[in-house]
């Protein structure tokens, strides 16, 4: 049998880290880094380097950005009386592309998923909470993914802000259920958006 040399093979290996990357999409990828000319290999290790040391958490929301706070949190221009929760950054970009929500965000870096033992206090819950607490918020719309984890996420939120005087709102299942919110196009999320239900 033959086995790759050592170097492909440890880049190999770091590629399934990703997720979504498995073996197959691993080689491929290690192969064409290798095809390419090493001027453009050399400037992709550089913005993963140079991603890696310059981007940080929002202190107030948990977005990352280059900056402290993020240009969300720093924006004057948002709807300061909305704010919506959810799982991952890369969810804020999935919204924000279909133009339709102008308010804050606030990221929880994962979900509720007692089987990986990720619980309430893993997650970044209680800054959501000091937020509605303190903020001017009438609105608190829970954007968590329509999966198990993501369904018992926005009940148990929605359980902790109801001693709050703010509506509480979830989007509406425009997004099939088992399905990533950042996989969807951007109709279904608009729908999602545009069809959130208030919790009761």
């Amino acid at each position: 049998m033959i086995y790759y040399t050592p170097p492909l093979a440890q880049l190999i290996d770091e590629l399934k880290k990703i997720p979504g990357i498995g073996r197959k999409s691993a080689q491929r990828i290690a192969f064409y880094l290798f095809k390419i000319d090493k001027k453009n290999a050399l400037a992709l290790a550089e913005a993963i380097v140079q991603a890696r040391e310059k981007i940080v958490y929002c202190s107030i929301c948990n977005n990352i950005s280059a900056v402290n706070p993020c240009e969300i949190c720093s924006s004057s221009d948002r709807d300061g009386e909305k704010i919506c929760v959810v799982e991952e950054p890369f969810n804020i970009y999935s919204i924000e592309k279909t133009g339709l929500f102008h308010g804050f965000y606030h990221v929880l870096l994962g979900n509720l998923s007692p089987i990986r033992g990720i619980g309430p206090d893993e997650l970044r819950i209680s800054g959501l909470i000091d937020r509605v607490r303190l903020g001017a918020f009438k609105e608190v719309i829970l954007a968590t993914s329509p999966t198990t984890e993501g369904s018992a996420t926005a009940h148990y939120l929605t359980e902790i802000l109801r001693r709050y005087k703010i509506t509480i709102s979830r989007i509406a299942l425009g997004l099939p259920v088992g399905a990533d919110l950042d996989y969807a196009d951007e109709v279904t999320i608009a729908k999602a958006i545009e069809g959130r239900l208030q919790v009761t």
